[in-house]
């Protein structure tokens, strides 16, 4: 079966924002202005297509990634004529930072990205997270500047705030017409027009001169626009240079190529809930984001050999997908998402999951729209669907041809910063619970459950109070469990100070054969983030090679329960440099105890001490409760960073230890008369203060 599209009309893209951007409201327009629907549902009515789950729909925001597919032609808005149609398959992100690995596993199998901004706030916390995440998996963007109805809305400050808080190549190709509640339409500075959205629900895009008092104003902005073109390209430069006339598809090349390079970035502007605005910035999607075959072929590496493989992006090559999420599907089951890097497949054939060794049979596809789904037969190369069923098929695994393995690069989340207890109100439940758990542990990857050996309870984590209650609810909705929760405790770590050396015997005679186990090591601090390292340095056979895996593994299992107030120990670089063994009495279990002993002491001499999560935080507020708001955060150890304006309201920036935040959000209501909003993400880790420290280990002993 041939493909329905070529390959360079694709575009698999996805909508990414701080929350409350307008991420969702600009995905339904989309969705409507392409034909997939014929209604648009909006967030504040719970009718958003792409926010399908009972919890979204409540609380008015995006949980998970939904992904969906439509088609757009360029200038169909102006002209009604579906010419050089494009095929978008779009993925619509949550905003909110407790769901960052859904934008994560996005970014890792997008194309191109549309970054959403409000119009009077600008660049927000979050739209920085987002931008950073794009960066790492180098995606090319374009900017959507949303809101550009509402009072405050200013289209310079919002261009200063992404020039000076995220690039300096971003490029404005429309100014507004009229601003707030006057806004009525956008200027191409391309095309040098006016275009206006009118009609029931703005389908209707019609194309003016652009009014006499904004001549002016336009001819400025182009010239800007061309100047930032036309120096990406010599010849263009040369021209321009001269004086002679450079033409719109010029321009247009040049600009999608050094969109596609990440050398520029297109700005739109509208407002997604009166509807003005998405028509020309499809048409950008169209023109500037790059389509699969304009990316550099997909790097992998060759399991047998660990060589490094390339995959080109053609129907001709070996098939390579990478699953990149993991669903709970009320009516299919375990629904898998992939995107294919190379290669066809049809459903009812066998690929291998190189992570796993395991052959897995692909008895549907699906097309997916949100939660709905179209059976397809076959896939190609750029195509981001789904299948069910499958067994041992996890998030960032590679599927691929059997007679071609490849693993491709996984994709990295970030660990649980908050933990709950939770246990069912029913012993009969708590087998239940385990397995609930664990699909909701494969369905997202920053969510973790662990047993608790020493009181036998079910433990929890994940990325703040929002993201746990979400599973507590779905498990109350979708499991039929009813469970009780324990308060948040905070994720502490611990780690060393500085070097230090220790030295441990395991010896234990009991009649007949003995254990001994002697080891030396040394430990020293590693730089946050770098994990734990282990380093042989015995030599001459000191300790038989078949003991050294056994002291790792011991070393590992003393770094898991900590030496301050068993805290995991992270970033420690533990080197085995000498040590002896006895011929008939040592064994690995002593061995391994040996090197258990021997970590625990060499972290004692180390200065090991307690870490806590720190959170960047950032609170909006009238500038009447400034003082309040700031003495607040300064009693719960917080470090101001700056105060600055938007618009008429107050910006506190500020570090504050994870651990003096529960119930913040109560706790702003009151100060700001329930007019404060704030956003907290995780920022990095530092040492606790000694008091609380000794409060801490106090607290564990009880």
């Amino acid at each position: 079966m041939p493909r329905s599209y070529p390959i360079e009309k694709y575009r698999d893209i996805g909508v990414i924002a701080h929350i409350d951007a307008g991420k969702t409201t600009t995905t339904e327009r989309i969705l409507f202005f392409t034909g997939v629907s014929h209604k648009i549902g909006e967030v504040h009515n719970g009718e958003a297509i792409m926010d399908w789950m009972v919890q979204e729909r409540e609380r008015g925001i995006t949980i998970t990634s939904a992904a969906t597919t439509c088609f757009w032609s360029p200038g169909e808005g102006l002209t009604h004529q579906k010419t050089n149609e494009h095929q978008f398959n779009i993925i619509d992100t949550p905003g909110h930072i407790d769901f960052t690995a859904e934008v994560q596993r996005s970014l890792r199998v997008l194309d191109g990205a549309v970054v959403v901004f409000d119009g009077v706030a600008g660049v927000e916390p979050q739209s920085e997270t987002v931008w950073r995440q794009a960066d790492k998996y180098s995606v090319p963007r374009i900017c959507f500047v949303n809101k550009m109805d509402r009072t405050g809305a200013d289209f310079e400050k919002d261009l200063e705030s992404i020039w000076t808080k995220l690039t300096t190549n971003a490029v404005a190709l429309q100014i507004p017409i009229g601003a707030e509640s006057d806004f009525e339409g956008v200027i191409d500075l391309l095309e040098m027009k006016a275009l206006y959205f009118e009609g029931q629900d703005g389908q209707e895009v019609k194309a003016k001169e652009v009014p006499e008092n904004l001549k002016q104003q336009a001819e400025d902005w182009r010239k800007k626009m061309v100047e930032k073109v036309v120096s990406e390209d010599e010849v263009l430069l040369n021209k321009y240079l001269a004086g002679e006339a450079i033409s719109i598809e010029e321009l247009r090349v040049t600009l999608r190529k050094a969109t596609i390079a990440y050398r520029l970035v297109p700005v739109f502007f509208g407002t997604s809930l009166r509807n003005k605005g998405i028509q020309p910035m499809l048409d950008g999607i169209c023109y500037y984001l790059p389509s699969p075959v304009d990316l550099p072929p997909t790097k992998g590496i060759d399991p047998a050999t660990g060589e490094v493989l390339e995959r080109k992006t053609l129907d001709t090559e070996p098939f390579c997908a990478l699953a990149f999420k993991i669903a709970t599907d009320p009516f299919v089951g375990s629904l898998t998402y992939f995107r294919v890097y190379s290669g066809t497949f049809k459903k009812g054939n066998y690929l291998l999951n190189t992570i796993t060794g395991q052959k897995e049979r692909i008895g549907r596809l699906l097309r997916m729209h949100a939660n709905q789904r179209e059976e397809v037969e076959e896939v190609f190369a750029g195509d981001i669907v789904g299948t069910v069923g499958l067994k041992a098929t996890t998030t960032g695994n590679t599927l691929c041809d059997e007679n071609a393995p490849i693993i491709l690069e996984k994709i990295s989340f970030p660990e649980p910063v908050i933990h709950i207890k939770v246990e069912p109100k029913t012993k009969a439940d708590q087998e239940k619970l385990g397995v609930s758990l664990k699909r909701l542990q494969d369905e997202d990857p920053t969510f973790r459950m662990k047993t608790d050996h020493d009181t036998g309870e079910t433990i929890i984590g994940g990325m703040g109070e929002l993201h746990l209650d979400i599973i507590i609810d779905r498990l109350r909705r979708e499991f039929n469990l009813d469970v009780t929760s324990g308060r948040p405790q905070v994720a502490y770590k611990e780690t060393i100070e500085m070097h230090a050396e220790a030295e441990a015997k395991y010896i234990k005679q009991s009649g007949g054969r003995g254990q001994y186990g002697h080891v030396m090591i040394k430990v020293d601090p590693k730089k946050q983030g770098e994990g734990f390292e282990f380093v042989d340095e015995i030599k001459g056979g000191v300790i038989p090679h078949e003991y050294i895996s056994a002291i790792e593994k011991g070393i590992k299992e003393a770094l898991e329960k900590g030496v301050v107030a068993g805290f995991p120990m992270v970033d420690v670089k533990a080197t085995l440099y000498d040590g002896s063994y006895h011929e008939v009495d040592s064994s690995e279990i002593a061995f391994k105890i040996a090197g258990s002993m021997a970590l625990q002491e060499a972290a004692r001499r180390a200065k090991a001490f307690i870490m806590e999560p720190m959170m960047k935080l950032e609170v909006v507020i009238q500038p009447d409760s400034l003082g309040d708001v700031i003495g607040d955060i300064s009693s719960r150890r917080g470090q101001i960073e700056e105060t600055s304006e938007r618009g008429n309201m107050k910006v506190v920036a500020a570090k504050v230890p994870l651990a003096e935040m529960f119930g913040y959000a109560t706790s702003l209501r009151s100060l700001t008369e329930g007019r404060g909003t704030f956003t907290m993400e995780f920022s990095h880790y530092e040492k606790v203060p000694q008091s609380i420290s000794l409060a801490i280990v106090e607290g564990r002993k009880r």
